[in-house]
């Protein structure tokens, strides 16, 4: 990959990744619950996610998605219906008080969280579209060392995204001490779990052109 189609696409990337979309939801309301650091495993399955969906991309297999009417509508009901779920989970999570009167978020598992993340990008029918609608204008067809090219444009994408969503977590953990008492933690996870149900909705208009 020449130097000036890098610049190009580390661009783009910045881009795609400054845009809010579910990762960045999910990462706001893990940072207003469990703090940056607990974050960060929910921000590396998403990583996780997206290279699944730059790989798929490559190797041209979202091109036969997307030519698939059937199996682009199962994707698309998969994610909606996914993303529907986890906002429903976040609507009905339950908030524990401790002692001193603060209320959080019930505990979620690291493992939860990574998978949280992963099935969050993984699913999402719009990111597909966008990678097959982008990734083949940084790509050589011809060049030999096509492997390699993937390799710096998922290690590019890898950087980029986890710099912004640990910002984006980063900005809602420091506003987690105006979330203490039980009410204002149960309208925060009722604020973000709407958003993801909308979102999920906003999946089912995505169109394979």
């Amino acid at each position: 990959m020449e130097f000036q189609t890098w610049l190009a696409f580390f661009a783009a990337v910045w881009g795609i990744a400054l845009s809010p979309g579910n990762g960045a939801i999910l990462c706001m309301s893990h940072g207003l619950s469990y703090g940056l650091r607990a974050s960060t495993v929910t921000i590396m399955g998403l990583q996780l996610g997206v290279f699944a969906v730059l790989l798929v991309s490559a190797l041209g297999l979202g091109a036969l998605l997307l030519a698939s009417e059937t199996l682009f509508t199962a994707v698309k009901w998969v994610g909606a219906a996914y993303l529907a779920w986890l906002g429903l989970l976040l609507w009905f999570a339950k908030v524990q008080t401790n002692p001193d009167g603060i209320a959080k978020v019930a505990p979620m598992t690291a493992k939860n969280r990574f998978m949280l993340g992963f099935f969050t990008n993984v699913t999402n029918p719009k990111g597909i579209v966008f990678m097959v609608a982008v990734l083949p204008q940084f790509m050589n067809p011809q060049s030999p060392n096509r492997v390699l090219e993937i390799a710096i444009m998922a290690t590019t994408m890898f950087v980029v995204d986890c710099l912004v969503m640990h910002g984006y977590a980063g900005m809602a953990a420091k506003l987690a001490h105006y979330f203490k008492d039980e009410q204002a933690v149960r309208w925060q996870n009722r604020v973000f779990g709407a958003v993801l149900i909308a979102v999920g909705g906003a999946v089912l208009m995505v169109k394979r052109a």
